[in-house]
């Protein structure tokens, strides 16, 4: 039986090399342009002096669930404060945007609810969402219209009805028009369940998100923000209403039956949120370097997608000749990552260039060039 079980993992490995699907776990190195550090918060040493401390007071483990043993006051704190920096009523800490995402859309919808989701959602969301019993419908990308059909037409729901999408979207670095979403969630009684992973820390006069800047905080049922990425920690806060979070408490099992986070974490994130706080010309240093970088490719002929954000894709579409280009720009010293299917559409795949405060000038200019070569020398590959 093992034997059979094997010959089908082989043959399914095969057709991911003919692909050109084959992944491969590779550390850091070079020039960083891949990971989602935006602020470069990873390494301040404020933060790691505060995580570094709280280890030495409270161990490396938090030795259960939360609602067992893993309590800490210092969870209970960073939640009140990240509350506030949201403009929520209450936060619970997941130990991962994952988890929290799954939580959210598997805890809340039920048998005979519809959740909208967005053709483009991350891949966390779309998990969440299989777990719930509800029906799904998938509307095209940031397509307005289709939200609101979807959300009052003939396949509407006479249960809840949720809207789930992206603020920030992952993969195409383009933003979800929250303030429409906003009104129609309104005008229908829906639910609006919002992903900020990739833009908490960058977006807004505070720097919560694009939830603050797009003023849609009053329609938002519920948020997600991710702590590993601009932040430059670990997990993710789910935000809304006391009566939400005190449900995802009592009812969410990623949350129930998974061990709570080292304490030291929250002492990073408290941390992190000073700098976030303290340090704002860190978001107008990146948003400054997303620009530079586009403004810089576009002069080299580079077709790039028009926007603002830190998240710069550059369609190649062929998965070979993706990989081709990032093996190219990584023997120049930078650290480009090609993005193929399923993480994005077939016919698609890419690089995902992600923009880091950073980043220097000459950084900028040499990988512009670099680019160019790479594309240029593996066009007929």
């Amino acid at each position: 039986m093992t034997d059979r079980l094997e010959g089908r993992v082989r043959r399914r490995l095969d057709a991911l090399d003919e692909q050109g699907l084959r992944r491969t776990l590779r550390p850091p190195f070079g020039i960083d342009l891949t990971s989602n550090d935006y602020l470069g918060l990873a390494h301040h040493p404020r933060i790691t002096e505060a995580m570094t401390a709280a280890v030495a007071r409270h161990g490396v483990g938090s030795t259960g669930s939360r609602l067992l043993r893993g309590e800490r006051e210092a969870f209970a704190n960073l939640e009140r404060r990240f509350a506030a920096f949201k403009g929520a009523e209450r936060a619970l800490y997941f130990s991962s945007g994952y988890l929290a995402n799954i939580a959210v859309l598997s805890t809340f919808a039920e048998e005979g609810d519809l959740i909208v989701s967005d053709e483009r959602n991350h891949a966390s969301l779309i998990d969440g969402i299989r777990l719930s019993r509800a029906r799904r419908e998938i509307v095209p990308h940031n397509d307005v219209d289709a939200v609101r059909r979807a959300l009052t037409g003939d396949t509407a729901t006479e249960g809840e009805r949720f809207l789930v999408v992206e603020s920030l979207f992952s993969m195409d670095g383009e933003e979800a028009p929250l303030a429409d979403y906003a009104a129609i969630c309104a005008d229908t009684g829906s639910h609006l369940v919002v992903d900020e992973a990739h833009a908490v820390g960058v977006y807004g006069r505070r720097g919560s998100g694009l939830i603050e800047e797009s003023g849609a905080q009053d329609e938002v049922m519920l948020a997600i923000s991710t702590a590993g990425k601009a932040m430059g920690v670990a997990g993710a806060f789910v935000t809304g209403h006391d009566w939400a979070v005190e449900y995802l408490v009592q009812r969410a099992r990623p949350f129930i039956f998974s061990t709570a986070p080292p304490p030291a974490v929250a002492a990073a994130l408290s941390a992190s949120l000073d700098v976030i706080e303290e340090e704002p010309e860190r978001r107008a240093i990146l948003l400054g370097r997303a620009n530079q970088l586009r403004t810089r490719l576009v002069m080299a002929g580079i077709s790039v997608q028009a926007g603002r954000s830190h998240i710069v894709p550059i369609i190649i579409g062929d998965n070979e000749h993706a990989v081709a280009v990032a093996d190219a720009l990584q023997a120049d010293g930078f650290d480009v990552r090609a993005i193929r299917p399923p993480t994005v559409p077939a016919g698609t795949a890419r690089l995902r260039i992600s923009v880091n405060v950073n980043l220097t000038d000459e950084q900028i200019e040499r990988f512009a060039v670099s680019l160019v070569g790479a594309l240029t020398a593996t066009v007929n590959r």
